[in-house]
């Protein structure tokens, strides 16, 4: 299924004029990842029709439109590296950067609405309908997540809502327009929302604990660095929430620290981490989540035997070199 996405990726018109626009759309496009948003569309819709490379401009639309975000991330977060390789405002610069973005979200709208006569009219009306509130969502998730920055007191709930906002809303997105172009009972698209939305949770609390505690050869990138920007994720808010003593005291001068030993800060907080049973809280967590993605889809009404690829799917997200 990735390779069909792929295929259908590499074949998109972006060697036109002028090419400091589609340059870069096609360098970021070509940079891989796991196409995670496409391949959950994907195999919703097979629950139903098994056609499903129909809706191969939809599926990418989403996986246009997250590397829209991530481009702009970039920019916002002064990163220098995804995927292995410069960003685009160090390869090219901060304005093309900008510019490239937008006309890859113009890029992701369009191809939501390509081939329409294949699609029954009001699904595909319902479908856009949920796209384009997705990407509204998103940005309100980004802008907590930057007023986050400066805040010492950030709830675990606000980070929950933060990130359901930011990240799972997409992937909820993406099961909901599978299940919207196959046609499928508004209680069972119903059902796939909710099915993404947990999923998402759970992949993304996951993405905290393995940047403390997975490996970083297969992680696909450093570990620490969340602790070393201190991220208020779902780790930092519980230890800061718990800590007492010597410990919080300990905790919050890290946080403080300026000028540190990077390796000598995520040895310190991870050790605290322990102390205090952040790993198994974020455990206990991400498993929550993730039983509330699988009953979600086990209430879906097809025969177990259609629902099996996309349970396999989401077994395999949250198995990632724990």
């Amino acid at each position: 299924m990735i390779e069909k996405i792929n295929n259908y990726i590499s074949n998109l018109p972006l060697d036109k004029e002028p090419q400091g626009l589609y340059a870069p759309i096609k360098y970021v496009m070509s940079l891989g990842g796991k196409r995670v948003r496409p391949t959950l569309m994907l195999l919703a819709y097979k629950m139903w029709k098994d056609d499903e490379d129909t809706i191969l401009p939809q599926a990418v639309a989403l996986e246009m439109y997250h590397n829209f975000t991530l481009l702009h991330d970039d920019v916002m977060d002064n990163a220098e590296i995804r995927r292995g390789n410069p960003t685009v405002h160090v390869k090219w610069n901060v304005n093309t950067a900008i510019l490239s973005g937008d006309e890859m979200l113009c890029l992701a709208f369009g191809m939501m609405l390509k081939n329409p006569a294949s699609f029954n009219g009001a699904s595909l009306s319902k479908a856009f309908e949920c796209f384009a509130q997705t990407t509204s969502e998103i940005n309100e998730g980004q802008q907590y997540d930057i007023d986050f920055e400066s805040r010492t007191d950030v709830k675990e709930e606000e980070y929950i809502e933060m990130i359901r906002l930011k990240t799972s809303v997409l992937l909820a997105c993406a099961t909901k327009i599978g299940a919207l172009l196959a046609d499928a009972p508004s209680e069972d698209v119903a059902r796939l929302y909710r099915f993404g939305e947990a999923l998402g949770l759970s992949f993304q609390l996951q993405d905290d604990y393995l940047d403390v505690y997975g490996n970083a050869s297969t992680f696909g990138k450093s570990i620490g660095g969340d602790i070393i920007a201190n991220k208020k994720t779902f780790m930092l808010i519980n230890a800061m929430q718990r800590a007492t003593g010597e410990d919080r005291e300990r905790l919050m001068e890290w946080i403080g620290k300026e000028d540190f030993n990077p390796q000598e800060k995520i040895h310190a907080i991870t050790s605290i981490y322990d102390k205090l049973g952040i790993d198994k809280l974020a455990l206990q967590k991400i498993e929550f989540y993730y039983k509330e993605a699988i009953r979600s889809l086990d209430e879906v009404n097809v025969p177990a035997e259609r629902k099996a690829p996309l349970r396999a799917y989401a077994e395999k997200m949250l198995k990632r070199n724990r």
